[in-house]
């Protein structure tokens, strides 16, 4: 991927505490206002930028990701947050970056094969691979030399991180939170590639996809998408996932000014 010095990045997460710290460490940012959604723009790191939470779900990410692009005029974005594991080799605290996303809750058959987003002939939207390449070594930079700084040895033993990895592939996105084994093995069965679970990244995929826009997704790994999953949910968000963001992206920043 080119230098990101004369481009405009766009970073979407769901949540307020996917953001924690970004707009402190933004330079020159201002406000801006637009369909029940506040914009922070500013400099991240010397790269231009436009910080916004979506708010849950894929319509509310897609409306998002389209508004970034068509009223900002951002060239890139990056969804960043967290997810349920779909796959018993992920663990609470790894880091899925996706290389393709889907709608695991799309069905339009018997019309179109189960998936397939109609008139698209999709069904799996692939990420920008360089723009991946770069999030992946953010990543990789953050869990190799920052981790053990960025998190308290208390978070590391409470969420049982240790030695947290790297994924790259297949993440499926649905309006619903995942909290039951069943609901995985499900998915699995159908999507045997799949690694994570969220509700927003394959919406932004499309749009993306659509509007020509390179984009990339990358989730820290909050819960095993089962029975447990809701405890202890935003504790992790707050004291974990944030910190995984923040530096992911001050690395990312840093890599696309090199």
């Amino acid at each position: 991927m080119k230098s990101m010095k004369k481009m405009r990045l766009g970073v979407i997460s769901a949540l307020a505490e996917e953001q924690q710290g970004l707009i402190e460490a933004m330079q020159s940012p201002y406000k801006l206002v637009h369909g029940m959604r506040e914009y922070m723009a500013g400099q991240l790191w010397e790269i231009d930028a436009v910080c916004v939470l979506s708010r849950i779900g894929k319509v509310a990410a897609a409306m998002t990701a389209a508004i970034l692009v068509e009223k900002f005029e951002v060239t890139h974005i990056v969804f960043t947050g967290v997810a349920g594991s779909g796959d018993a080799g992920v663990q609470v605290g790894d880091i899925v970056v996706a290389e393709t996303l889907i709608q695991h809750d799309f069905d339009a058959s018997p019309l179109f094969p189960r998936f397939e987003v109609p008139l698209t002939g999709m069904s799996q939207f692939p990420s920008d691979l360089a723009l991946s390449d770069r999030l992946a070594a953010a990543a990789q930079l953050f869990l190799r030399v920052q981790f053990d700084d960025a998190l308290q040895e208390a978070e590391k033993k409470e969420f049982g991180l240790q030695g947290p990895r790297l994924h790259r592939g297949l993440i499926a996105s649905g309006d619903q939170f995942i909290g039951k084994r069943a609901q995985v093995l499900q998915l699995k069965e159908a999507l045997p590639p799949l690694l994570a679970l969220e509700m927003e990244g394959a919406a932004v995929a499309q749009v993306c996809f659509e509007l020509g826009i390179p984009f990339g997704v990358i989730r820290t790994i909050s819960d095993n998408a089962n029975e447990d999953a809701a405890v202890d949910f935003m504790r992790f968000v707050t004291t974990v996932a944030s910190r995984y963001a923040f530096n992911v992206i001050k690395n990312f920043c840093h890599l696309s000014m090199a």
